[in-house]
């Protein structure tokens, strides 16, 4: 469902995705991990087109990303991590609005936003101007507007940042029946326990550089052993797990 091959982005010097290659089944839910600044929103932005690669390629689907860029987009859904709607518009507008920019006819339009709206809760607000809603509401908008056509993959960059705790259970919910519908769900979070609980498969990205990938179970036991996903993180991407950060406290302090 995605085919990612030597997929690379420069900014001048700057390596911001380095030979990122990756094979991501039909439904799997895939965490993509790594520390801020890893490449992870870079690689989606990459992977839905709104970044040009440098070099590279990448496959949504069977169509390539760059040069079929319409099919590739016809069969994705994409969130960002800060959902941008017009504040101007009612949930229900902003959705017709997306799903005529798809040319799903009126009824079928209506019938799927009827029936995302029950399934997010918004349905008590559904006429209400975005610019009234808050960052949680709007993020479950963003998720269904990128539903409405029934995509094939579903990219999702830290999609549960200001969800309360029962919002973010119903995404994950949701996010699995997709899954089992065979869809594919390539999802971006810092949130290492979501990741663990949720994903089938992970990869881990540190400085532009993929540094393992494959399903979730295999990962946690490497070597025989039974690892947590944050140790495993930790020490993919060098970071340093219970720092003590005492002296640095009292030098502040002085």
């Amino acid at each position: 469902m995605v085919s990612i091959q030597a997929l690379t982005k420069r900014y001048g010097p700057f390596v911001a995705v380095d030979g990122l290659s990756l094979e991501i089944g039909r439904g799997q839910l895939f965490g993509f991990l790594g520390p801020n600044g890893a490449g992870k929103t870079t690689t989606i932005k990459m992977l839905v087109g709104l970044l040009r690669p440098t070099s590279g390629r990448a496959a949504v689907t069977g169509h390539d990303v760059v040069t079929e860029p319409e099919a590739a987009k016809a069969a994705i859904g994409y969130v960002p991590d800060s959902a941008t709607l017009y504040d101007k518009l009612t949930a229900r507008e902003f959705l017709e609005f997306s799903g005529d920019l798809y040319h799903l006819d009126r009824p079928t339009r209506n019938r799927r936003i009827a029936t995302l709206l029950g399934l997010f809760e918004l349905t008590p607000r559904a006429d209400e101007l975005l610019s009234a809603y808050s960052r949680g509401m709007r993020q479950k908008v963003s998720l269904a507007a990128a539903l409405l056509h029934e995509p094939q993959v579903i990219f999702l960059d830290e999609p549960t940042v200001g969800l309360d705790p029962r919002s973010a259970r119903l995404m994950k919910d949701i996010l699995l029946d997709l899954c089992r519908d065979g869809r594919t769900v390539f999802v971006s979070t810092h949130i290492l326990e979501i990741a663990e609980r949720m994903c089938s498969h992970i990869g881990i990205i540190n400085q532009g550089r993929l540094v393992t990938a494959g399903p979730v179970a295999e990962i946690l036991h490497r070597d025989g052993g039974s690892e947590s996903l944050e140790h495993v993180f930790l020490e993919l991407t060098g970071s340093e797990a219970g720092e003590d950060i005492g002296p640095l406290l009292a030098e502040l302090e002085r």
